[in-house]
């Protein structure tokens, strides 16, 4: 199976994938280097799996910091589930 990338830069998921995936329209996926290859991931779960995953905050600390810790945990995540 193949797809083409897009003047914007998109490319469709094959319908058998998707199929295989059960993916729906509206789902979102992560992409995940492994050297040069990339592997489509379905983004399943809910916040709620990210409880105590971010330690709290200290009051100095602002809200980019915060997003760029929750970041971290989650793209270690989803590369440990590759």
């Amino acid at each position: 199976m193949h797809s083409v990338i897009t003047r914007k830069g998109q490319v469709t998921i094959p319908k058998e994938i998707r199929d295989h995936l059960k993916a729906k329209e509206g789902e979102k996926v992560a992409f995940v280097l492994r050297g040069d290859d990339v592997i489509l991931r379905m983004m399943r779960g809910n916040i709620l799996d990210l409880k105590g995953s971010v330690k709290a905050p200290k009051r100095s600390q602002n809200f980019e910091d915060i997003r760029k810790s929750v970041k971290k945990v989650i793209s270690r995540r989803i590369a440990r589930e590759a």
